[in-house]
């Protein structure tokens, strides 16, 4: 090898080792410009996922009596975990070292200052780590209402949201991103297959057996009102879901956009899938259809987002539209529950399916640093421990979230009726909890 050749393949062997290096304010803890100008983005983005995505989404696949009740939920979710999650939640999730809980370090925000770093993201201030996690909180508890919408009292909700985000969010969270015992075991969920998607659609099942169906369910006419709206949501969704996924990366890196691809190219395939099906049961592929496809694909890929390539993404995506698929139409019949937006049959199973794929399908090169140069491998890649604590955390996750939304529902029935009136459900929550109504 000549001189010159040597020093091309050093030149070569350095810039490799840059790039794939942990930058140096990952090592010390300093805050990086670029990655908490992402980050405020991307929190911006997860927001707009609830407010205005999610309350669109939802308004929009009720009848019009309920379409303000249905906003209003959102809304209120929005209002009370954004509080609560400052006041305590946040410190129980994301301080310590505990396996089961966090500690009462940052109980009020106390100590929070604009040099403050968690070790959990340490390139960016932990005050927007704080509400980076706030938004993904709001819309965890939001989603669990999809299920129990057109006869959910208001004020049953509200005592909802507390209780829930305390003693099943913030655990769970706890358990598989803020050091506790799946994450020590070894569970990978990159942005909330575990900890949003099968945590809200068990809950949601739960509540629908708990609180019963709809006046009406099976035997009259629950079309959507407006299913424009829903598609305006879905778009918001699928937008705000880069910032879902992307941002779990925290920080503006490779990792970040592969994630992104990845989301984009699931939804896209799992709503060509669903499409597809129904066109060939039906006869006739449906703008509602389309859309739920889009968000199977899209809770699917949320755990396996950072793990996986954007083909594998693809994968992904045609699996969980056919699941999906499978969940809210046959599942759903045999079953017999009333999930009146189908958060269990989209965001349960595609959760749990999502989870369980990466386990098989994770690509070590991926999440490779220093101090792990081989990464996070997947069964594939011969490492089936992974889908073992892949396997445990579904388990874990599905009992506690059912066990405890349980005794949270009944809890509240002993305060306030979880359930409007009959008469209230004929004339419509909007009028009969808000006393407000669409013209």
């Amino acid at each position: 090898m000549t001189r010159a050749q040597q020093r091309l393949a050093a030149t070569i062997v350095a810039l490799t080792a840059t790039l794939i290096a942990v930058p140096a304010y990952a090592q010390t803890g300093k805050i990086n410009p670029a990655d908490t100008a992402w980050m405020l983005g991307a929190t911006g983005l997860v927001l707009m996922m609830t407010i205005p995505g999610l309350a669109l989404f939802y308004a929009g696949m009720v009848r019009k009596k309920n379409v303000l009740a249905t906003m209003a939920q959102c809304l209120a979710a929005t209002m009370l975990v954004s509080v609560l999650w400052a006041v305590i939640g946040y410190s129980l999730t994301f301080t310590g070292e505990g396996a089961y809980i966090g500690t009462l370090q940052r109980v009020f925000l106390r100590g929070l200052t604009t040099g403050s770093i968690s070790p959990l993201a340490n390139s960016i201030p932990e005050s927007l780590f704080m509400v980076y996690q706030m938004t993904f909180a709001i819309i965890t508890v939001a989603l669990v209402a999809g299920s129990l919408a057109d006869r959910l009292r208001f004020s049953a909700f509200l005592l909802f949201c507390v209780f829930w985000l305390i003693f099943v969010y913030v655990p769970i969270a706890h358990w598989i991103w803020g050091g506790g015992f799946l994450g020590q075991y070894g569970t990978i969920d990159f942005a909330g297959g575990l900890v949003v998607h099968l945590n809200a659609g068990i809950a949601g099942l739960v509540g629908a057996y708990v609180i019963g169906k709809r006046r009406g369910y099976g035997s009259e006419n629950l079309a959507p009102y407006d299913l424009t709206m829903a598609v305006i949501g879905t778009g918001l969704l699928w937008v705000g879901w880069f910032g879902f996924n992307g941002g779990s990366a925290l920080a503006a890196n490779g990792r970040a956009v592969m994630a992104i691809i990845a989301t984009h190219l699931a939804a896209s395939a799992g709503a060509c899938v669903w499409m597809a099906l129904e066109w060939w049961t039906r006869g006739k592929p449906s703008v509602l259809g389309m859309i739920s496809g889009a968000v199977a694909g899209l809770g699917t890929i949320t755990p396996a987002s950072g793990f996986v390539t954007p083909m594998e993404g693809i994968l992904i995506g045609i699996i969980a539209g056919g699941v999906c698929f499978w969940s809210c139409t046959w599942l759903k019949l045999k079953c017999g529950y009333d999930d009146s937006l189908d958060v269990f049959g989209v965001h349960g199973i595609g959760g749990l399916t999502g989870t369980f794929l990466a386990g098989v399908l994770a690509v070590g090169a991926l999440s490779a640093t220093p101090a792990m140069p081989g990464g996070i491998r997947g069964l594939l890649e011969g490492n089936p421990h992974l889908l073992l604590a892949q396997l445990y955390g579904i388990a874990v996750t599905i009992v506690w979230s059912g066990a405890v939304t349980f005794v949270i529902l009944k809890v509240i029935g002993l305060i306030v009726p979880l359930r409007v009136r009959h008469e209230d459900e004929i004339m419509g929550l909007d009028v009969s909890q808000h006393g407000e109504a669409l013209q």
